[in-house]
């Protein structure tokens, strides 16, 4: 869904108006409607329409599109493995791969669905969280360089943009097709044009704000809606603030790779939060309440009568947001019995009159491990 311009089959820009997308629709949805349109092709474009206006025409999943390419929000890659070569993604092929495939395609006669559109590289950066910020959200304002399009000469890297002729080698398109013998004969095959570099324009004076490039590097800020539940080592993408490409086309995207810092007492196992909890030994045994820590404030927690060390209580909701649905993770609180690291002698006397009331019966686990102790 995020690779799909919702905009363009609907026909409206970016900037259009509920209204103005709710009136695109309806003229787009009669025209291709299956009843009423009989040809082959209308029933995809009827789906795809409808599609576009699913998420353009509702206002949070409109937002998501537009900010994060999907409208169900934050894309991300889960873990370093998930992440690939993030610090040279989008730049270490140099577009190789894609030429290829573009090469055997044109040579049977095929397209390529990036002809004559210039994509961006994408930015790569890497923030680092508060545990709490990925918790609840947050909001970063992020400032780096990037490439944008030269103002002045409107990309085109000549003077005032208008002192450029088309290339005579491509007729402008950008791309020219040559004959290349192989060994499985003489195929036509299909590249960026050498003598305008794939711009389709010649320039006669330069720019010189830019000197002929057509872009700029400059800084940029970028405010970053990071979401309740994200984790360290996902990947935020933000679409389009990456790096303008050279001449025309659409920017790259913003890879931003998150860290989170460790809590003090949580540990987080994806939406569960885990901790162990020390109580006096004489609370597991006669029970009461202690007072735990959640993500926001303390709760009281019963402790049975009884309850013994290493025991696992479930805190339904108390862990962390699942990322895009109003659901939680669960709190797992691990009972940890203490004695006392000091006693008395008076306490002591009093532990030995204690013990001696119970039984062996009172204690099965000691008693089945002797039982096998006199196996061995």
């Amino acid at each position: 869904m995020a690779n799909k311009d919702y905009y363009e089959t609907l026909g409206v820009n970016k900037e259009a108006s509920a209204d103005e997308i709710k009136s695109a629709y309806r003229r787009l949805a009669k025209k291709y409607h299956p009843d009423l349109n009989k040809t082959p092709e209308a029933a995809e474009k009827f789906k795809e329409i409808n599609e576009a206006y699913e998420v353009l025409g509702d206002d949070k999943k409109r937002a998501n599109y537009d900010q994060y390419g999907s409208a169900d929000g934050p894309q991300f890659q889960g873990g370093a493995d998930g992440f690939g070569d993030f610090f040279g993604g989008g730049q270490g092929f140099g577009g190789g791969f894609s030429d290829i495939f573009s090469d055997i395609f044109s040579a049977f006669g095929g397209g390529s669905a990036e002809r004559g559109i210039r994509r961006g590289e994408d930015i790569n950066v890497a923030i680092k969280l508060s545990f709490e910020e990925a918790v609840f959200g947050t909001e970063k304002i992020l400032s780096f360089n990037r490439i944008e399009s030269c103002q002045k000469c409107n990309g085109t890297g000549a003077k005032n943009g208008k002192e450029y002729s088309t290339c005579p080698d491509c007729k402008g398109a950008g791309r020219v097709r040559y004959q290349q013998n192989t060994m499985f004969g003489t195929t036509i095959r299909e590249g960026l044009c050498q003598r305008c570099s794939g711009t389709g324009k010649i320039i006669k004076e330069k720019c010189q704000e830019c000197n002929g490039k057509g872009y700029n590097k400059v800084p940029a800020q970028v405010k970053v809606k990071v979401p309740a539940g994200i984790d360290d080592g996902q990947t935020l993408r933000m679409r389009g603030e990456g790096n303008s490409p050279a001449g025309q086309g659409e920017n790259g995207d913003l890879n931003i790779k998150i860290s989170v810092a460790p809590h003090k007492i949580f540990k987080r196992v994806g939406t569960d939060l885990l901790f162990d909890m020390f109580v006096p030994f004489t609370t597991c045994l006669l029970g009461g309440k202690v007072e735990i820590p959640l993500t926001k404030g303390t709760m009281s927690l019963d402790i049975k009568e009884g309850t013994q060390s290493g025991t696992v209580m479930r805190l339904k909701g108390k862990g962390v947001k699942v990322l895009n649905r109003d659901s939680y993770g669960d709190m797992l609180v691990t009972i940890k019995s203490e004695p006392p690291k000091n006693m008395t002698k008076k306490a002591r006397d009093l532990l030995k009159q204690v013990g001696e009331t119970f039984t062996e019966m009172d204690f099965p686990k000691s008693k089945e491990f002797k039982n096998r102790m006199k196996g061995l």
